[in-house]
């Protein structure tokens, strides 16, 4: 009787695993539908992420991170200059978010140039 149990314990705890591994590695984590809190550690953990030698499209920050909480665009000639923030950083519990708890994302023709505070003096440097 024993050993039919120990057989149930590991059958149940073999499923349990593969379960787990495939949410960890099917789900997709869905920011619109994530707490401030854990929204904002998931834009940080993401920004932290971004390297400047691998180009990023705004599609593909809009398909990961979901709508920004800020967004301004430019226009010259033909290019498009844009600068979304994610907020990532809580400074004020007044229910609107500001510049100062975002990070800024600057894009121009919809390919992402700079971040952090370099996204604004470069998106501010357009005239």
């Amino acid at each position: 009787m024993n050993n039919k149990i120990l057989k149930y314990i590991v059958l149940g705890l073999g499923i349990y695993a593969i379960a787990a591994g495939l949410i960890i590695n099917f789900y997709k984590d869905d920011p619109q539908g994530m707490y401030w809190q854990d929204r904002e550690s998931f834009n940080k953990r993401y920004l932290s992420k971004l390297k400047a030698d691998s180009p990023v499209f705004l599609d593909q920050v809009f398909n990961n991170l979901g709508s920004p909480d800020l967004t301004f665009a430019k226009r010259k000639g033909d290019d498009v200059f844009q600068i979304i923030y994610y907020r990532t950083q809580h400074e004020h519990s007044d229910g609107i978010t500001t510049k100062d708890e975002c990070t800024g994302m600057f894009f121009k023709n919809e390919q992402l140039v700079a971040w952090g505070p370099g996204a604004e003096i470069a998106y501010d440097r357009v005239n």
